[in-house]
């Protein structure tokens, strides 16, 4: 199944909006449908309610990886399990007129959604996708980006599970400041060294 594209959709839609920043991305039918991707189809259903549905389910979103990210990992897993009840998906065999070197269908599992309205049906992917994602790799591999004041989700698919950041640029980003704080605190250090190491001037009365 096409794990990483289904989790991917919950990543988008918490993504879109930056909270440190007070920044909303989701402010039109136009960026809800852009959401979508190449899904047009599902899209075009989109209303201008959507808008705020969709803002209610990133917000449950964002807590997964809000609980995932401070260890909390039955909570994250509740979030989660509430989210997969109230927007189920049925799974089935598809194979999108793709063939083989046989000429036969490359059959693959798909997730169908037969939804009231479009953000039900991106719920349902996002959840069940992100929740293929927890099962199969652990819960610690939710992460929320340690670049300050970033905070974007990402899901780690790092070997040795040490993914810290959403981006490289966020990662520059956050070498740069820690390794300019090191150097104010040597500067800081070599300052208070040199203070001390000054002899004291006495003043003797004649």
């Amino acid at each position: 199944m096409e794990l990483a594209y289904y989790s991917d959709y919950a990543v988008r839609l918490v993504n879109t909006e930056e909270p440190a920043r007070n920044k909303d991305a989701l402010t039109s039918v136009e960026a809800v449908r852009e959401l979508f991707g190449a899904n047009q189809q599902a899209a075009r259903r989109t209303t201008d309610a959507d808008v705020t549905r969709f803002r209610s389910v990133r917000a449950r979103l964002r807590a997964v990886f809000d609980a995932a990210d401070g260890d909390d990992e039955t909570l994250a897993v509740d979030l989660l399990n509430s989210l997969l009840l109230e927007f189920p998906v049925s799974p089935q065999i598809s194979g999108h007129d793709v063939r083989d070197q046989d000429g036969r269908p490359d059959w693959h599992m798909h997730l169908a959604d037969h939804p009231s309205n479009a953000t039900a049906g991106y719920a349902a992917i996002a959840a069940m996708g992100l929740a293929f994602h927890l099962t199969e790799h652990g819960v610690d591999r939710l992460g929320l980006c340690e670049a300050a004041p970033c905070r974007n989700a990402y899901l780690d698919t790092s070997t040795n599970r040490s993914r810290r950041y959403c981006s490289d640029r966020c990662a520059t980003r956050a070498n740069v400041a820690a390794y300019r704080a090191r150097k104010r605190e040597e500067a800081e250090r070599t300052g208070r060294n040199a203070e001390t190491a000054q002899p004291s001037t006495a003043v003797t009365d004649r």
